[in-house]
């Protein structure tokens, strides 16, 4: 093996090794997220591993992530509110994500091409260039899929959990507690259940507690979390507040049309199945079934009734 190669393949794992360090931190706590956790008395569930990690990548890739970098900044970029709506707050996770985009989108395309050139049989002209620039493609839409995958899955659990999120709410002001102190006990109590909404509400208990008005705190969890339902929680909220009406009634109310509305999108889900089993059974199970079903005549045909009608 050449120097040149050496060379390639130093490269080519410090590239997997920023790619894997950088996805590990993306997913691991916040800041945010262990202050809660420490406010909570959760103290065995803190550390700041991730925040250090994403440090390291985010120093590492910063000359290279600004080559994916929007041209107008990261903070009028709409990726911004996407990382929000997964849950990640650090402020060095924008610096990683495009650093690591811009590596991935770079190394990947060396690594096939160091590996296709050691393996002997490397395509050539066309299908190279082809090859590479899928290689490419891969490497610069993967963290946008991920980041879309850890945006959905949070949202998921955050509309599934809120139904029941509101009916503890509701049993909890009915019994005389007041909205701040109703949605900490039910952040306690969805702890398990969903982590997810159960830290959005504590970070507008905090918010609350630092001074800031109820209306821009729950606005703020709706920006947050992007959930729509979440967004009709805070306008109906509001509203009952301006009004004067009952928020113990009106949140009873919402809890139900969520819960028919789940019910709905549990019964859509439902109805799709056969529909995306259609293509599974005409291209993989019916040729299968039709060989079984007329392998065996087909054999006979082609032993007796050809020779037959050949004249032998």
């Amino acid at each position: 093996m050449t120097a040149m190669q050496m060379g390639v393949l130093a490269m080519v794992f410090v590239v997997a090794v920023a790619a894997v360090l950088g996805l590990g931190a993306l997913v691991r706590p916040d800041p945010a997220r262990q202050r809660l956790r420490a406010l909570t008395g959760d103290a065995r569930r803190r550390g700041g591993g991730g925040e250090r990690a994403m440090q390291v990548v985010a120093e590492l890739t910063k000359p290279i992530g600004k080559l994916s970098m929007p041209e107008e900044g990261f903070e009028q970029s709409s990726l911004k509110l996407r990382f929000s709506h997964a849950g990640i707050r650090n402020p060095a996770a924008p610096a990683a994500f495009f650093g690591l985009k811009t590596l991935l989108t770079l190394g990947l395309p060396l690594a096939g091409f160091v590996l296709m050139s050691m393996s002997g049989e490397a395509p050539r002209g066309a299908s190279l260039a082809m090859l590479l620039l899928v290689l490419a493609s891969v490497g610069y839409y993967g963290p946008n899929i991920v980041l879309n995958k850890l945006v959905s899955t949070r949202q998921r659990d955050i509309f599934e959990a809120f139904p029941d999120a509101l009916d503890l709410m509701t049993v909890c002001m009915e019994a005389g507690l007041g909205t701040e102190a109703a949605m900490l006990r039910v952040a306690d109590d969805l702890q398990l259940k969903s982590p997810a909404l159960a830290d959005e509400l504590r970070l507008v208990n905090l918010e609350l507690r630092a001074g800031a008005d109820r209306e821009r705190a729950l606005r703020n969890l709706a920006i947050r979390t992007g959930v729509e339902e979440v967004d009709g929680f805070v306008t109906m909220i509001s509203q009952a507040e301006r009004f004067g009406t009952s928020i113990a009634a009106s949140l009873r109310i919402h809890a139900e049309m969520l819960r028919t509305r789940r019910r709905q999108r549990a019964e859509e889900a439902a109805s799709k199945i056969a529909l995306k089993l259609l293509f599974p059974l005409i291209f993989c199970i019916f040729p299968a079934l039709m060989v079984v079903l007329m392998g065996p005549a087909m054999i006979q045909i082609y032993r007796v009734l050809l020779p037959t009608m050949g004249g032998n």
